[in-house]
């Protein structure tokens, strides 16, 4: 079967055709809204389903021009119903449900979490990764998620470990504001970081949520800790915010590498800890946006090495939201039979 995916859960626009029989991405396309986003330090709810609105048929055409399949030839249509910004799952389903309609096609829904849960089988030729076996420990981050994930078959998962408050992601674009950085944050830091060879300069706490027994995550505490450790160094001010000509680029270094190694050492604790709980997986792999981060791939490759285990990781194409990973969930709901009636809605929070 051919699955048209369309993705449109916070502020990207992505569109991708799978062929299920073959197993192969035929085409798919990504538009970005990054750098609308940067003048505000973050996503702008409206802004970003407004601009979905405007390009989204733009998309899903360069996606079926990308693969030289006509729309009629599409077998399904699957769309990411939740979780997400509401106005933008509404955009993505409303036009997923509209070309399924007019043109008598299958609908599926399809969760986002779980296209990255399985974005991970994605390969840059758009073959699918025939060496990732099941069980396997999916370890997903993003600016909206962070959580580790048992997967035994396709769609078949459970989450055995997540975050109790700020995802991963976003406590990278909260510090990067406070330092007076730009958005999104990771990749700043991470450059700001490796310009001092990823050094703990200020040994930030690392954030023990529920104990050393819990598989989760906690990023409020660590974001806070490095908030008020620029308030002592009479770096940032709760009434006016950063405090320029404080702000230093070595202190900029320093902070951005501290807080890499901190998130390095919380990330490798808790995904120690999961494979000891689930022995039996075999492999882990690293998906969501954050997965882009040259460092802690690193860290979590050492880990993986040390406890023989496959680490396999989507390429950066795949690691952000795209259409891709949600037409190959589809994919292979579409060959389960699971497919939605036009009752589909997005599910809210």
């Amino acid at each position: 079967m051919l699955i048209l995916g369309i993705e449109t859960s916070c502020d990207d626009t992505g569109a991708a055709i799978f062929d299920s029989t073959h197993q192969k991405l035929l085409g798919h396309a990504l538009f970005s809204q990054i750098a609308m986003h940067k003048r505000y330090g973050g996503v702008v709810p409206e802004l970003a389903s407004r601009t979905q609105l405007e390009k989204i048929d733009v998309v899903v055409a360069e996606a079926l021009t990308n693969a030289n399949i006509p729309l009629d030839a599409i077998d399904a249509v699957a769309v990411t119903n939740h979780p997400g910004l509401v106005g933008s799952l509404l955009v993505g389903i409303c036009f997923g449900k509209g070309i399924a309609f007019a043109h008598k096609k299958k609908l599926i829904g399809v969760n986002h979490l779980e296209g990255h849960i399985f974005s991970a089988f994605l390969q840059a030729d758009g073959s699918i990764n025939q060496d990732l076996k099941f069980p396997f420990i999916a370890f997903s981050v993003s600016g909206g998620h962070t959580a580790l994930y048992l997967v035994k078959g396709f769609g078949d998962y459970t989450v055995i470990g997540h975050t109790i408050d700020d995802a991963a992601g976003e406590a990278f674009d909260k510090i990067s504001k406070v330092l007076g950085l730009g958005y999104p944050g990771g990749a700043i830091l991470e450059k700001l970081a490796s310009e001092v060879n990823f050094e703990d300069f200020f040994k930030y706490p690392r954030t023990k949520p529920l104990g050393d027994d819990f598989i989760g995550f906690s990023f409020s505490g660590l974001k806070t800790a490095v908030l008020y450790d620029l308030v002592n160094r009479g770096a940032y001010s709760m009434a006016t915010g950063p405090i320029v000509e404080a702000i230093t680029p070595e202190l900029r270094q320093q902070v951005a590498s501290s807080l890499l190694v901190c998130m390095g050492d919380i990330f490798e604790k808790r995904l120690k800890l999961a494979l000891k709980r689930y022995p039996d997986v075999t492999a882990v792999t690293f998906v969501g946006g954050v997965a882009c981060n040259k460092y802690l791939r690193q860290r979590l490759l050492k880990l993986c090495t040390n406890n023989k285990k496959q680490l396999v990781i989507a390429p950066p194409a795949f690691c952000v939201d795209n259409g891709a990973m949600i037409a190959f969930v589809g994919g292979y709901k579409a060959e389960q039979g699971k497919f939605d009636d036009f009752n589909l809605d997005i599910i809210r929070p």
